[in-house]
């Protein structure tokens, strides 16, 4: 009796051990099979590195205009009252543009007592300035809202800024121009050297965004670029240079590509 216990016991341990055989060898079959299509199109031990660059001019639809009011008194409360006075006319005069409250802030606001020479601790009077933040969401608007300021009692322009308000946009356009450069150079090198491209094996990239004023737009060094595109807004602007002291220029988007693809 015993031995015929010893007997199937053996037998079952062989069917466990055929069922595991049959589960696992095809899987590895299937395993090596996706492995060695994998290696034929991705070998990194032959390989290309190439670079692909791309711009994207903008033109800008957003500015941010600071403007500041500076006033001189003999006591703070004098001081307080010129400079309250001609702030508030001046963000009136703004607002009379069409611009929301919500676009105008106070940027910088700052009290100097001013002393009867630079050794003395006499305090002759005070001054104050005054700084307002101004975002124009039409950038036509920019020359006539410093002006009417300026009229208005403003007698500081601190900065004038132009930007866009779909950088993200641009940004993502520009990296796939890039890439697209870069793939399409390490096509072109592996066909001259008798192979082709594989699959891409790394990818390093850097963007950034610069403003050229209108004066600078073409002096770009176009030579070590793969691809420029112009993209110009739909408003009203277009691409022309503006009546008044500030033009609208450009801002460029450009993206580097480091790439490599396998060779096969």
């Amino acid at each position: 009796m015993k031995q015929l216990s010893t007997i199937l016991n053996s037998i079952l341990v062989c069917v466990l051990v055929g069922i595991l055989i049959t589960l696992v060898l095809p899987n590895r079959d299937a395993q090596a099979t996706v492995s060695m299509a994998t290696d034929d199109n991705c070998d990194s031990s032959r390989a290309i590195h190439v670079s692909g660059t791309a711009v994207v001019n903008v033109t800008p639809d957003r500015a941010l205009i600071q403007l500041g009011v500076q006033s001189n008194g003999a006591t703070p409360s004098e001081v307080k009252f010129f400079n309250t006075n001609t702030i508030e006319d001046v963000i009136d005069r703004i607002k009379s543009f069409g611009i929301a409250a919500k676009d105008i802030s106070t940027d910088r606001y700052i009290v100097h007592p001013i002393y009867e020479n630079y050794n003395s601790l006499y305090i002759k009077g005070y001054r104050i300035d005054n700084v307002v933040a101004v975002t124009l969401r039409d950038v036509d608007q920019v020359s006539d809202v410093i002006v009417a300021a300026l009229e208005a009692g403003a007698n500081e322009v601190i900065d004038v800024e132009l930007y866009t308000s779909e950088l993200r946009k641009y940004r993502d356009q520009a990296r796939e121009m890039a890439m697209q450069a870069a793939g399409e150079k390490a096509q072109a090198l592996a066909k001259t050297a008798g192979a082709s491209t594989g699959c891409v094996l790394t990818i390093n990239e850097n963007t950034w965004s610069y403003y050229n004023g209108w004066w600078s737009r073409d002096q770009q060094n176009l030579w070590v670029q793969n691809a420029v595109q112009n993209v110009n807004p739909t408003g009203p602007s277009g691409d022309r240079p503006q009546d008044g002291p500030v033009s609208l220029g450009q801002i460029s988007i450009r993206a580097e590509v480091n790439a490599s693809f396998s060779l096969k």
